[in-house]
């Protein structure tokens, strides 16, 4: 199963991997194999661990989003960078597919999010809820092609579907993703939705890491490929 993962940057103290969409990053009820158990055997296997491996799990994507992925190898990589993570000090980029183009080319998103565990959806409101979380991000039209717009996202906040419930709050929708508005479905339990870079001050080597996800290879990401 190790085949297939695709490592982004690996060394003693982190591993980034390239998360295909409709993969969990973490275990969960369904008992299918999440990444981090993919990790694990990765490096068991490359360096002939005994025993049990040990992956920190430092962040998540929701299951059909795709790109970077970072884990943790150590205790003390684990911990600095969930403060990382805690503190803001990571910039996170995806790339989003929508088929509506937006109002305005470029601009910023606040709202207030309440999620439904029950129900895992967010509902997203526009003035302050008392039992939702501030939430925001910037955005910006990059490039119009297939009938699909291309967004940049950049979120300043971490909330469950934040980027999903957002952006369909203005009535953009993430390709694919029918829970948030999304007229179709799309193949392989995916959205057009994917985690382009991370960078961040490495938590132990104390020097900057700019860590990329090339796009899946999907037909409706094509066009944006060689951007």
């Amino acid at each position: 199963m190790t085949n297939s993962i695709h490592i982004l940057y690996e060394d003693n103290h982190l591993l980034a991997i390239n998360k295909l969409a409709g993969v969990l990053v973490q275990g969960d009820s369904t008992g299918d194999v999440p990444l981090v158990e993919l990790g694990k055997d990765y490096i068991k296997q490359k360096y002939g661990k005994p025993g049990a491996v040990f992956l920190g799990v430092v962040h998540r994507l929701d299951r059909p989003v795709s790109g970077v992925v970072v884990f943790a190898r150590t205790s003390k990589a684990l911990a600095r960078m969930n403060e990382l993570f805690r503190e803001k000090e990571t910039r996170k980029t995806y790339w989003a597919l929508v088929q509506t183009r937006p109002a305005q080319p470029a601009g910023t998103l606040i709202h207030w999010l309440v999620k439904d565990e029950q129900k895992n959806k967010t509902t997203a409101y526009e003035r302050s809820h008392t039992s939702g979380l501030k939430s925001e991000l910037s955005y910006r039209l990059i490039a119009s092609k297939g009938g699909f717009h291309l967004l940049e996202v950049n979120p300043v906040t971490g909330r469950p579907h934040q980027i999903r419930v957002q952006l369909a709050s203005m009535g953009c929708p993430i390709a694919g993703d029918v829970k948030y508005g999304s007229d179709q479905a799309l193949p392989g339990a995916s959205i057009g939705l994917h985690a382009h870079s991370l960078a961040f001050i490495h938590p132990v080597q104390k020097k900057s890491l700019l860590i990329q996800a090339p796009l899946p290879d999907a037909k409706w990401w094509h066009p944006f490929r060689d951007m």
